[in-house]
């Protein structure tokens, strides 16, 4: 067979070829979490105005068939949309998507797992941010620590692995656990994801908050000197180190103090079906009123490769983002 080479539509003028794409599947979530919803919550975009199940799968192709090889679907929180198991179904009939993943807040898992696994699902990524119930609860506004750590045990038990949680870092909230975290790793065939605390309009953001990669590092090799880097992957948004002799490893996604913009492979579908090319970036294209003008493949490949086209070489430094208007987390799909 013949290797095509990878989309014009789907490269962008610093060669960098997208191959990742994540699909926003609800703007709804079951927590409330501070960083990522604003305290007096959001305006929900209408229902009719969201994708529905059909445009989800009618632009996933679209891109499958140009190079994409890994979905990941988010929200909100995506495990609450109703259709979520026939999206994951009809995307492993894709030829040419090698992975499917979800990021979730674990909520629903134990209960949705065994079919999540049966309908093809390769990767689960579990936000949490703290090991203390109480805190938990102060943290995501919501009870519910338990069924998350049920969740992250389930997943191990039906051979996920590494099951990845990703835990964002806030100076005088949580980082006073990144020990407790990375010891989670010893036992358990985890991959911890340390996430530098990022500016979002409604986040509060300010500079004290964040403990920088550099910080947590030092703190983590105080207590396991033996601290050892594992190799990067061309793509990867986490560097990854690994304790000798426990299961697991832990990685820090450092988008503000060393941003990865270079090796850039991914884009965004929101809900409401915006392409967002770059996270921090504020301008979007919307897919959905394409679609639903009836336009040809062709018209839809256009805007996206024109969209692509325009990816600046790297996000705003961590000043700009903050003074950015932007969507809240929640509405671009965390």
């Amino acid at each position: 067979c013949t290797i095509l080479p990878f989309s014009a539509f789907l490269t962008d003028n610093f060669g960098r070829q997208h191959s990742y794409l994540r699909i926003s599947l609800t703007e709804k979530c079951n927590l409330r979490c501070q960083y990522c919803m604003p305290e007096e919550g959001v305006k929900l975009t209408p229902r009719a105005q969201l994708l529905s199940t059909s445009e989800v799968l009618t632009v996933a192709q679209l891109f499958v068939r140009e190079g994409v090889e890994k979905i990941r679907l988010t929200g909100g929180e995506p495990l609450i949309r109703p259709d979520v198991l026939d999206i994951i179904t009809e995307l492993r009939k894709l030829e040419g998507l090698k992975t499917i993943a979800v990021t979730t807040n674990g909520m629903n898992l134990v209960r949705l797992l065994p079919k999540l696994k049966e309908a093809g699902l390769d990767l689960l990524n579990i936000s949490l941010d703290t090991l203390v119930p109480a805190k938990f609860e102060f943290i995501v506004r919501r009870k519910g620590f338990h069924k998350v750590m049920e969740g992250i045990d389930k997943a191990i038990e039906m051979g996920y692995n590494p099951v990845k949680v990703n835990c964002v870092v806030m100076r005088g909230l949580n980082e006073d656990e990144l020990l407790d975290f990375v010891a989670l790793t010893e036992k358990k065939p985890l991959e911890v994801r340390f996430i530098e605390y990022m500016p979002f309009d409604g986040n509060k953001w300010n500079f004290k908050k964040m403990v920088s990669y550099q910080e947590m590092l030092d703190r983590i090799r105080q207590q396991w000197p033996s601290l050892e880097q594992l190799p990067l992957g061309k793509t990867d948004t986490a560097k990854t180190f690994k304790v000798p002799g426990f299961q697991g490893q832990v990685g820090f996604i450092t988008s503000m103090s060393d941003q990865f913009c270079g090796s850039c492979n991914r884009l965004r579908i929101t809900a409401d079906g915006n392409l967002k090319v770059c996270l921090f970036g504020n301008t979007e294209v919307s897919l959905r009123d394409v679609l639903r003008s009836g336009a040809s493949d062709q018209k839809l490949l256009d805007i996206i490769g024109a969209a692509v086209g325009r990816k600046k070489k790297q996000h705003a430094g961590m000043f700009s983002i903050s003074q950015m208007k932007n969507r809240p987390m929640i509405l671009i799909g965390g």
